[in-house]
């Protein structure tokens, strides 16, 4: 049984069971990079605060590097017994070069360690998921500048409401997705500031750099109080929720794109690259890219409510509950990564069905309000036009018509003030493009909108 770094006050071995059970290199191993890294910033402020000889620092680093590059090259097999990704690189460091490598864990705790591996851990996936939510607005803004002046109808509440363009749609996701960059954005500000220094809760008697230490891992700031920096775990819950929002929003549009592609909406077509089929019906054509995108989005919260639950009875400072804190991590990023990776693709290959999307909008009287504010335009009170329209279309749905079909005749019968200029009011073309308020579906507002956005991708 190999030694355990930590066993000098213990007589007895512990149990096998008890080492499975209390083990984490299974799901820890991935933040040897972190630790590596977080390592050697910590040997080079030992050497240079000479709490230990410069040259044991420089070995130390060096071996450090050997060490990462072997892991990365798959020369490194962790071991179990180990307990978790710290000791194991700290047992191979001790292999290589002996009593100098037990020189490196002067001055600090695994508490503190830990906490600097997952806050370096956290800072690394903000910035890739950041970059993968820019790939899906690029992806967003160059679809909606194929269809500024594609029409299809606005919902509410599910029933048809009033037309808009594809474009207008699309760019309500990008703002979303936006304020889900700004999310992770904030993630990472709270994650940086350093804890390593703070020791197991109480900091050390060796005189440390911590700011060195800072300067070294790219942080700005260092917690300013040992207990609360091994024991918070703030930033990995804000990392989920963040987690949790992008993916109610991708939810939200892959919920959108079951209903377009079904034979009931057809507005669009999914790609065969990104579609299923069934192993009964030879017919079959199915979403399950964006059915999976939306039974995931569960598995998120689930992460969430998780760690919260971990964290809401634990007492200061660190304890082993804490462990906990990683594989929510781990899984959250690993599912919102692929998910907004398939989704990109599979919103970059879809066909846009543009008559089924108009048809759609005129025969729902999408066009109902603007025949109210054609009324209003001629001196009708807005209440007195919505009853008016309100009949028309009453009228429209017992003799099967549209707004656009009634004759003019049928519009004076309902009310004598109606002449031929309704019919450019509530021409769906005329209806979009009359709606030039910021933030409106019209294609000049749309294509400024557009511009802004692909501006400031840049800058975000």
């Amino acid at each position: 049984m190999t030694k355990k770094l930590w066993s000098g006050r213990f007589q007895k071995e512990t149990d096998a069971l008890t080492d499975d059970f209390n083990s984490s290199i299974s799901f820890d191993k991935r933040l040897y990079r972190q630790d590596i890294r977080g390592s050697i910033a910590h040997a080079k402020m030992l050497g240079k605060q000479k709490i230990i000889a410069q040259e044991d620092a420089d070995l130390i680093v060096k071996t450090l590097e050997e060490i990462l590059t072997d892991i990365q090259n798959n020369k490194i097999q962790f071991s179990e017994t180990m307990e978790d990704i710290h000791m194991n690189i700290e047992s191979i460091l001790i292999d290589r070069i002996g009593n100098v490598g037990k020189e490196l864990h002067t001055g600090r705790s695994r508490n503190d360690q830990v906490a600097t591996d997952v806050h370096l851990y956290i800072k690394d996936i903000c910035l890739l998921v950041i970059d993968d939510i820019k790939s899906l607005i690029s992806t967003l803004l160059d679809l909606s500048a194929q269809h500024t002046e594609t029409i299809v109808p606005g919902y509410t509440h599910l029933q048809r409401a009033q037309p808009i363009t594809f474009a207008h749609q699309l760019l309500a996701y990008v703002e979303m997705f936006k304020r889900d960059i700004k999310r992770f954005r904030q993630v990472y500000e709270m994650a940086d500031a350093l804890p390593l220094g703070a020791g197991a809760l109480a900091t050390t008697t060796y005189p440390l750099d911590r700011y060195y230490v800072a300067k070294e891992l790219d942080f700005s700031n260092i917690y300013l109080n040992s207990l609360d920096a091994v024991s918070d775990r703030d930033f990995c819950i804000d990392f989920l929720e963040a987690s949790s929002v992008v993916m109610m929003h991708l939810s939200r549009f892959s919920e959108e794109v079951v209903l377009w592609c079904t034979s009931e909406f057809h507005f669009i077509t999914l790609d065969d690259a990104f579609s299923t089929g069934s192993s009964i019906m030879p017919q079959k054509k199915n979403p399950d890219i964006a059915e999976l995108v939306r039974g995931k989005t569960g598995r998120t919260y689930g992460d969430l409510i998780s760690l919260l639950t971990t964290m809401k009875g634990i007492p200061l400072a660190y304890n082993k509950d804490m462990q906990e804190d990683k594989e929510p991590i781990f899984d959250a990023f690993d599912t919102i990564e692929i998910c907004l990776k398939t989704f990109t693709k599979m919103i970059a290959t879809i066909t846009v069905n543009k008559d089924a999307m108009y048809q759609a909008a005129a025969h729902g009287f999408a066009n109902a309000t603007d025949a109210a504010d054609w009324l209003v335009k001629h001196g009708i009170p807005f209440r007195d036009a919505h009853g008016i329209v309100g009949e028309l279309v009453y009228d429209c749905i017992q003799k099967g018509k549209s707004l656009d079909t009634l004759s003019i005749e049928e519009y004076k019968q309902i009310n004598p003030i109606f002449d031929e200029s309704i019919y450019e009011a509530i021409d769906l073309h005329n209806c979009v493009s009359q709606r030039k308020i910021v933030g409106g579906p019209a294609k000049t507002t749309v294509e400024r909108a557009i511009a802004i956005n692909k501006g400031l991708l840049k800058k975000l």
